[in-house]
């Protein structure tokens, strides 16, 4: 219940929400620092030693959410908003993956596992839109239901499918440096798609971004 809680009812939640607030290439940016953020817990709840690499991904990670902050300091009826749900989406997320990686799941199969989490994480995002909904006949548009369709087949279902087979053939530090290309695509897909800005400030956080995940993530070769 836990992992359900965080990785999917937080993570999808308050990511949907911060999408409404601010650009979906700085959504993504926030969204994709969770290893730094699995990291920090580590270190705080289970008393993990940082490494010298890990402290320096931390304080990367840091500054690439200030750097998106700062140009929106003066939205303050939106941009902070977004940044705040930007960041519980991420700490939500990695919440869930470390009560999912310090759990025995008795050999349960990643599809099973994954489907009770969905199934599960699930249910209070739908008891929620029933009760805090307006109440109100709504019927969706094609586009709305396109949308979801596609939300649900590619993203959930196939991006599921295509990352644990990542997983089975590649070392799992290296399968999970993939990770770092997403912010990458998000927001220069953002700035060609929805003329999202793509300026000095987010340039430099998504290059913060990209290299803390990419200290917290590659391993040093060992000499011998």
């Amino acid at each position: 219940m836990a992992a359900s809680l965080g990785t999917v009812t937080v993570w999808y939640v308050a990511a949907t929400a911060a999408v409404l607030f601010i650009p979906s290439g700085q959504a993504s940016v926030l969204g994709y620092t969770m290893p730094l953020w699995a990291a920090l817990m580590s270190v705080v709840f289970l008393g993990d030693r940082p490494t010298p690499r890990l402290a320096m991904a931390l304080v990367l990670g840091l500054c690439s959410v200030a750097l998106l902050a700062v140009p929106s300091l003066g939205t303050l009826a939106s941009a902070p908003m977004g940044i705040a749900c930007g960041l519980a989406a991420v700490i939500g997320w990695a919440t869930g993956t470390l009560f999912q990686k310090r759990t025995d799941w008795l050999g349960t199969p990643p599809l099973t596992l994954t489907a009770w989490q969905m199934l599960l994480g699930s249910l209070p995002i739908v008891a929620g839109a029933l009760i805090f909904a307006d109440h109100r006949p709504f019927v969706p548009s094609w586009t709305t239901i396109l949308v979801v369709a596609h939300l649900t087949i590619i993203p959930t279902a196939l991006g599921t499918l295509v990352w644990f087979r990542i997983v089975r053939l590649l070392p799992a530090n290296t399968a999970s440096v993939s990770t770092i290309v997403v912010p990458v695509i998000a927001m220069s897909g953002g700035a060609l798609v929805h003329a999202e800005p793509l300026g000095p400030w987010q340039l430099a956080a998504l290059a913060c971004c990209v290299a803390a995940l990419a200290l917290a993530l590659l391993k040093p070769k060992a000499t011998t």
